[in-house]
This record gives structure tokens, sequence and C-alpha cells, in this order.
């Protein structure tokens, strides 16, 4: 018996019935032959967190565009906060914390640079739409290894396709990072907020700070608590009625005060503008594109608009601004 049958047996004896064994994941689309040390949830989190994808995510913005300070969020702290959590919870609900992981690694990683404006910016240029979760999907899919993918499992790709408010995943496993991203993201932009000077813990309303906490800390200890406590042996991740309104009225609040704020917002326009120009320049020039994007359209028949998002997707805030500057500003003015 291999390691990774001895780990397969192990789940078998100790998570809960509701959880998604490795042993009967419904597969990847290509059939490789599995590891003997690992499990498919192992690999998949494994070949995940050393793609090229996630490395971008540490010069992606996540709520502060270019912001000064060592100390603010990206998208790939936000990620491996979202990990933390999810695992957490599903080391308490006896579920499977390799399946969780490998979907909150993956979750963001069709974003955008500049955040949810370049995400908008994106949407409104290509004719065919764009989401970041679908883009997630598209790069495991396809976009890494040069047109391979990752070849995930069906878990995994279902929990990081699954993980926006309105997603319904078919695991567990995948109900608890659609919970963690959320509960991720009002905390720590709470905190960074306040550090940017925007927003004071006095300012967030009454009633959420008696019902979730008035520190960060007690934030999370109660929503962690609250789902683990309404979760424990049922058959779906769920919050009580009074945290989960209590939450929502915190992400309206927050929408109002910070997301939609002109001190954090002042530059969005002009990332905005800056990605529609990249797309437009590129979908009218595609034989600019890097080689492998080239061959996305030649050899496997993807659509021109939808290759260019692609690429541009893909970019980091620094390297999208660099690109910006070579294609529309004089040499001169490049310093």
């Amino acid at each position: 018996m291999t390691i990774r049958e001895k780990t397969e047996e192990q789940e078998l004896r100790i998570f809960s019935k509701y959880a998604a064994f490795s042993r009967y994941s419904r597969g990847r689309d290509r059939e490789e032959e599995q590891c003997d040390i690992r499990t498919v949830y192992q690999r998949d989190r494994d070949r995940i967190l050393h793609c090229k994808s996630f490395r971008r995510l540490k010069q992606k913005t996540q709520v502060f565009l270019i912001p000064e300070g060592d100390h603010y969020r990206t998208r790939l702290t936000h990620t491996l906060e979202v990990s933390q959590l999810a695992r957490t919870i599903a080391k308490a609900l006896r579920l499977n914390e390799d399946l969780v992981d490998a979907i909150a690694l993956g979750h963001d990683l069709g974003h955008t640079p500049f955040g949810h404006a370049g995400e908008r910016a994106l949407n409104s240029a290509c004719p065919f739409g764009f989401a970041h979760y679908e883009q997630s999907v598209r790069v495991v899919e396809l976009l890494e290894k040069k047109g391979k993918g990752l070849n995930l499992t069906w878990e995994v790709r279902d929990g990081i396709r699954n993980h926006r408010i309105a997603g319904k995943p078919q695991t567990l496993e995948g109900q608890i990072v659609r919970y963690c991203d959320k509960i991720a993201y009002l905390n720590h932009d709470i905190d960074d907020a306040e550090r940017a000077g925007i927003l004071r813990e006095e300012d967030i309303p009454q009633e959420s700070r008696r019902i979730i906490g008035d520190t960060t800390t007690k934030r999370l200890n109660t929503l962690i608590h609250d789902v683990v406590m309404n979760s424990e042996g049922q058959d779906m991740i769920r919050m009580s009625e009074k945290t989960e309104d209590a939450m929502r009225d915190l992400r309206a609040f927050m929408f109002r005060r910070v997301y939609q704020n002109p001190v954090a917002k002042r530059e969005e326009d002009k990332a905005v503008a800056m990605i529609c120009s990249l797309y437009r320049f590129y979908n009218s020039q595609p034989e600019l594109l890097p080689q492998e994007y080239q061959e996305l359209m030649l050899e496997k028949g993807e659509a021109r608009e939808r290759v260019v998002c692609d690429y541009i997707a893909g970019m980091t805030d620094s390297y999208s601004m660099k690109k910006y500057r070579e294609l529309f500003m004089p040499k001169s003015w490049q310093m």
C-alpha cells in the first residue's frame, strides 16, 4: 500500500461523512497516473502554489491602488488569509483541508491588475464580458503551462468557479471557501481602511459591532465560530441568521464607506482608462501579443477578444503600467 493510499484510508476513518474524500474525486479532464505520496487534492494545491499566475498575485491590487506603505494587502496576501481561515473551519468540521487549501489558493488566479477596477474595465471592453471567477477557471484549465492548463480535479475547479456570493459550490469544502473569501476581505479591508485614514473603528455601525465584534480579532473569532457551530454535523455550510445578516450589513457599509470612497478610489478611473486602452491596442494589433497568446488563436481557435483579455488579465499592476508607457508615451517622458 502506497503512502497516498494510506492517507486515503485515514481520510475515510477520520473525516466527516460529508467530506469530499480524495479517493472518490470525480477526477481530471485528462487522466494521469496517481502519485504514490500525495492525494489528488494535495497535488492540485501544489500545482497552484507553483504556477506563474499564483506568483503574480503579489503585485496585484486588493483594494488600494499602489498604496504608500508596506502593510496593505495585495491579492496574494488576501489569498493566503482566505486559505488560513478555510483550513481552520475545515479542520474543525473534519472536512478535507487539502481541498479547501487548493480552492482557496486558486480562487483569485484570474484577477486583473488593479483589482475590481480592472475587472470592470475588461468586462465593459470585451464583447464576451469578463468575470474573474470564470477567468480563474480558464487559467487552470487552459492558460497555465503554455496552453495545457494545470489539469486540476473537478472539485477544485468547481470551488474556484463558485466562490462568488451567487455561487453554489457542490462540495462543503467549496462552500467554506465561499464564506471565507467574504470573511477575509471584510476584515482585512477594514484594517487597511483604518490604516489609510478613511475609516475609524467607531464609524462601523453599532449593531454590527455589537453582534460581530469591535476589533478584527473579535470579528474573525465570532464569524469563524459561528460557521463551525452552525455547520457541525450538517450537509451544508451555514451561518446563523443573525450573524449572516450582520455580516451582510457590514458588507453594505464597506461598499458605501470604503469600496466606493473617493479617497480609496480616486485613481480607479485612470486605471480603467489604461486597461481599456491596452485592450483596444492589442485587439487592433494582435500580432504584437506574446507568442503563446498568438498560438491560442492560431492553434486552439480561441477568439481574439478573449485572448487579449487573457493577456491583460494576467498582467500585474506594475507590468500593465510599464506596457502602457511603452505603447502610449514618448520615450523622453518615460522617466
